[in-house]
């Protein structure tokens, strides 16, 4: 006789598994978290902020 299977875990498992597979793919294909991106946009406006401070200002000569 062969071993007993439960059809509950067996289903449940495979669909797990293709959930896993759905999100991994979803996170290859959407990129960053939601921290990360305001981490990045925080980042570039911190350095434009410094660069703008920083710039000479220099008035046009008619």
């Amino acid at each position: 006789m062969g071993n007993v299977i439960n059809l509950n875990r067996f289903r449940k498992r495979a669909e797990r598994e293709t959930s896993a597979k759905q999100a991994d793919a979803n996170r290859a294909k959407f990129g960053r978290t939601k921290a990360e991106r305001s981490a990045e946009e925080t980042r570039a406006d911190r350095a434009k902020e410094h660069l703008d401070q920083h710039q000479i200002d220099r008035e046009e000569q008619p």
